[in-house]
């Protein structure tokens, strides 16, 4: 099993969609860049087919620490969720229904 990296996909892009190297890039970014900006503003980001990304505020807690048994305070802090959807939950676990197609299968 291998890591999905920016290079990797930009080279995906690179190889089915025929831009350059360099613009499959710039594309890679700038929608990553647009995801990251929609996060940050608090707002859903929904890819149909993949799942959905959502900030959750999690509010102030007590903590214990493990070693010394002192209890902290854990501030509030913002805590990015991630929701896969039925097709890809279906494809991971290797039932049929989903439309994403297996890697390395081209049509």
């Amino acid at each position: 099993m291998s890591t999905v990296t920016r290079a990797t996909l930009a080279e995906q892009i690179y190889d089915q969609v025929g831009l350059s190297r360099h613009e499959s890039a710039d594309i890679l970014e700038d929608i990553l860049e647009r995801m990251a900006r929609t996060l940050e503003t608090g707002d859903t980001l929904k890819i149909s087919g993949f799942g959905t990304f959502s900030v959750r505020q999690k509010g102030q807690r007590t903590g214990r620490n493990p070693k010394t048994g002192v209890e902290v305070p854990i501030l509030p802090r913002s805590v990015l969720v991630f929701r896969p959807s039925q097709l890809l939950r279906a494809h991971v676990n290797g039932q049929s229904g989903g439309e994403i197609p297996p890697e390395g299968d081209e049509e």
